[in-house]
């Protein structure tokens, strides 16, 4: 069965509302970030609807960000595999060429012995970076390659490779850890050998032209990926869809599903104003919080209760604006315990006229354990959303 044949074109109203990096675990010392939080709407939201746990990419399997956002927009992440990358060029408008690569760049610290001793450069000012940037920009010659840099945001950098006989299947050079030094080029297939030859050059030329500057010592590179052409939203859901996401990668990702990208807000109250502006121009709207997965990252608790309890307060202006359905959720899991991405469940709430109501009476992890929505995969949410809002015909006689 295709949803595509059970799809009808009644007017609604659907907002996606992303914690990034929302979920986490309670242990012996802590509840849950989510627990913790002071979260009295989106407990109120909880007890008029109906809660459970999403998992992205399956059990036991920690998601990135691309698969973990594909799978909430009703992709199959294992089907539809994006670098980050990509997601990033096309999140700053950076039009890949056919054959280009592109990867995602962190501006990192070293030590004299090339260790990395921070994978994000202290999470260095955007102004700053930028000028790192233009630095790179200005001395990075390699033979067989032309290379380009762009800033994205702090220390994320867009890198991108071109010329002939170029292959992505590289493996990333980012250890994702401190304490060891970047991992060397290593080609996934004999056909991107020459990449990875490239990309050692590029690499010690980084290293050469930050050599006598402040703030960060080398570039840490994953995701490398090419251009990708995935299948229009509107035609899978026949919903015109738009996102308020802040971050270049969010952005990206929606725009590669075929999503407007609405001007770039400057925080919380602005993206909400940007939605209600544009109410009647959408059926569909795409919200990201970036904070949470920021301060996972970080394993700073605190910091990530306070990103949660800043979304709730939201909460009600979004409210206001009478939605069909309002799904609450997170593209995965980031508990500060792990300081980084987890296999773990997400705490995912569904609010609506027509979604029901189960016995949860607050939004976390234990008492969506127990909620109706259930344990499912993250990207089942989707149709569940388009039921809840009108938008499925009965199949069958």
């Amino acid at each position: 069965m295709q949803l595509t044949s059970l799809l009808n074109d009644s007017p609604c109203h659907i907002l996606l509302i992303v914690l990034d990096g929302l979920g986490g675990f309670a242990d012996a010392q802590f509840d849950t970030e989510l627990e913790q939080a002071a979260t009295p709407n989106l407990d109120q939201l909880a007890a008029e609807g109906i809660v459970g746990l999403t998992q992205p990419t399956g059990p036991g399997i920690t998601a990135g960000s691309g698969p973990g956002h594909l799978a909430l927009f009703g992709y199959d992440p294992t089907e539809y595999e994006l670098g980050r990358g990509v997601l990033s060029a096309t999140g700053v408008g950076f039009d890949l060429a056919p054959g280009d690569i592109a990867a995602r760049g962190n501006l990192c610290l070293l030590d004299a012995d090339g260790i990395v001793t921070d994978r994000r450069a202290g999470r260095i000012a955007d102004d700053a970076a930028s000028a790192l940037v233009d630095v790179l920009n200005d001395h990075v010659r390699v033979d067989g390659a032309e290379v380009m840099f762009k800033h994205i945001a702090s220390h994320r950098v867009l890198i991108v490779l071109r010329g002939e006989g170029l292959d992505h299947r590289v493996a990333d050079l980012d250890p994702q850890r401190t304490g060891v030094p970047p991992r060397d080029p290593e080609p996934l297939d004999p056909a991107a050998e020459r990449t990875a030859d490239v990309l050692r050059k590029v690499d010690a030329a980084i290293r050469d032209a930050l050599a006598d500057q402040d703030g960060a010592d080398a570039l840490l590179l994953r995701g490398f990926d090419t251009h990708h052409d995935l299948p229009s939203f509107a035609d899978r859901y026949k919903l015109r869809a738009a996102t308020v996401a802040i971050y270049p990668m969010y952005r990206g990702v929606a725009k590669l599903c075929g999503m407007d990208t609405l001007p770039r807000p400057a925080g919380l109250s602005e993206q909400v104003a940007a939605i209600r502006e544009h109410w009647n121009d959408y059926d569909y709207f795409f919200l990201h919080h970036k904070k949470t997965d920021e301060a996972g990252h970080d394993g700073k608790r605190d910091d990530k209760v306070a990103a949660i309890e800043a979304l709730d307060a939201v909460i009600p202006d979004i409210v206001a604006l009478e939605p069909d359905v309002i799904a609450v959720t997170g593209d995965h899991s980031s508990p500060t315990q792990l300081s980084g991405h987890s296999w773990h469940p997400v705490p995912t709430l569904l609010w609506g006229p027509h979604v029901g109501r189960d016995a949860a009476t607050s939004f976390g992890e234990r008492a969506c354990a127990a909620g109706l929505l259930g344990q499912r995969p993250t990207q089942e949410l989707m149709p569940i959303m388009l039921a809840s809002a009108g938008k499925l015909e009965k199949y069958g006689a």
